[in-house]
């Protein structure tokens, strides 16, 4: 760029304010000033620019690129999978009744919660007891029947 000293400065300060002189030297610098902004601004735009046009570019090669190895274990997978059924097709096939000759079948799954429409709650069955809070609901009918005095029995 141009190597501007201090001493450059002042001669074309001194030449400016002889040539437009001291009244209109003040809003000349504003003007100038304003347009360097300007410019700068105007300049590091077209770097940023630049600069993401560049990044799309390489965004691209690299979608290319992972598209392409994506592409490769896609066939390597097919290729694996039909050479695993080629391989399963040749082998020879038995029934279950054959796998199970002399072998009880395997047990039916049985989910492990069965009991699902049993609440439990988070306080445990020996506090309870040991608490006397109710751990079974009763009916009305079943509440007098246990409560009622027996006839053979003193209260």
């Amino acid at each position: 760029m141009i190597d501007l000293g201090i001493s450059k400065i002042a001669l074309i300060g001194a030449v400016a304010l002889i040539v437009i002189g001291p009244e209109k030297l003040p809003r000349l610098a504003r003007t100038v000033g304003t347009l360097l902004g300007k410019a700068q601004r105007y300049v590091n735009d077209v770097k940023q620019e630049v600069n993401r046009s560049m990044e799309l570019d390489e965004f691209k090669k690299m979608k290319d690129s992972v598209q392409d190895a994506a592409r490769d274990v896609e066939n390597s997978i097919r290729t694996g999978t039909s050479d695993f059924e080629k391989s399963w097709s040749d082998t020879p096939q038995s029934t279950t009744s054959d796998a199970f000759s002399g072998f009880d079948a395997p047990p039916e799954y049985r989910h492990p919660q069965k009991k699902w429409r049993l609440k439990r709650g988070a306080t445990p069955q020996w506090f309870k007891a040991r608490s006397g809070i109710r751990t079974k609901a009763l009916s009305g009918a079943a509440r007098v029947a246990r409560f009622r005095p027996q006839p053979g029995r003193k209260a």
